[in-house]
């Protein structure tokens, strides 16, 4: 038999009684040094901890979930399909900005796609036995129901862009409005006199900002916007050429266009080399996003810088808020939280 160090059990898991005996104290206290309370003595808390080490213990966080009414896990549901999910830059860096903020936690992080009613259906039933203790909720679109289902499940939320002026949800969102004004003043001030856009789809509150802040610049420059310079696109690239297309049989004398986003304007792009036109000689082009996609593109592309993964990282804070509140009834008196981050013009060769 080999001789050896005995922590006085069997073997098997250590348990909290046997570190609570190890270091001379009560379970509870164990507990509260375990949970990072404030309410325990430097000395105590150097026991638990050398006796924790020396029996290798490691709490039950599942027990300890289940005790506090809790998963440990929050959910980041998309509402749209897993391909433009995994090909467009912005939800890769929504997704890179809520890592970040999970990274000092012990959350885990659940990923759902909800793109039609059969999945919106087992979604619904999965969140109504509360099986995340909040949920992020991206690209969210007016008539999406998924915003009012967790309201009516009290479920804790943030999405990402309001869907109207008056959101009732928390909220973290970006200055679209501010950010096409620059876009499209910017054009103008280049002498651009023929600027089109490519919208996104005007059932996104933020698409309708952009729009907004287009044509406010516009008329501020005493250009009354022509409803024939505006092709909606739904921030695809196959979208983007699309809309290209049609401003280009509707305005063939155009010389800027403003897209609301980066892949929409790469798509872009691609209709107007086909035409025989020069960026930024012809036409000047300007996106939004300011993501990868932007900078290499050839020429690099002007566009509306929107801190992606900044607001990854506020969702996530401003729903980790809303957890630790919890939902007393009183709750919902409390104004949401409605985050809006700065956007920035990024002028490349494009313009």
């Amino acid at each position: 038999m080999t001789a050896g160090r005995s922590n006085g059990r069997s073997g098997g898991r250590p348990t909290l009684e046997e570190v609570a005996a190890r270091a001379g104290v009560g379970r509870g206290t164990v507990s509260r040094v375990i949970n990072g309370s404030p309410r325990v003595s430097e000395a105590t808390r150097a026991a638990v901890e050398a006796a924790v080490a020396e029996l290798g213990y490691v709490p039950n966080t599942a027990a300890r979930a289940l005790a506090a009414n809790r998963t440990d896990a929050i959910a980041l549901v998309v509402p749209e399909p897993e391909t433009r999910f995994f090909t467009e830059p912005y939800f890769s860096d929504i997704l890179s900005g809520i890592g970040a903020a999970l990274g000092p936690t012990d959350l885990q992080l659940l990923l759902t796609f909800a793109d039609g009613a059969r999945e919106r259906r087992r979604l619904a039933q999965y969140l109504a036995a509360h099986r995340v203790d909040g949920v992020l909720l991206v690209s969210v679109h007016a008539d999406d129901p998924l915003p009012d289902l967790l309201s009516q499940l009290e479920i804790p939320a943030v999405i990402s862009g309001r869907r109207s002026e008056d959101e009732p949800l928390a909220s973290v969102d970006t200055d679209n409005y501010s950010g096409a004004r620059a876009a499209v003043t910017h054009l103008l001030e280049r002498g651009r006199t023929t600027i089109a856009t490519i919208s996104g789809r005007l059932d996104v509150y933020g698409a309708q900002r952009r729009l907004d802040g287009y044509r406010s610049a516009l008329g501020d420059a005493g250009r009354p916007p022509e409803d024939s310079l505006v092709a909606a696109g739904d921030f695809t690239e196959e979208g983007g050429r699309q809309a290209m297309r049609l401003l280009l049989d509707r305005h063939p004398e155009l010389d800027a266009v403003f897209a609301c986003s980066d892949v929409m304007a790469a798509g872009a792009l691609q209709v107007l080399r086909e035409a025989g036109r020069r960026i930024p000689e012809d036409v000047a082009l300007v996106g939004f996003d300011d993501s990868a996609v932007a900078r290499l593109m050839d020429p690099p592309l002007t566009s509306v810088r929107q801190p992606t993964a900044a607001m990854g990282r506020a969702m996530t804070e401003a729903l980790l808020a809303e957890i630790a509140e919890g939902r007393p009834d009183s709750s919902r008196l409390r104004r949401p939280r409605q985050v809006v981050l700065n956007t920035e013009l990024v002028v490349r060769a494009s313009s």
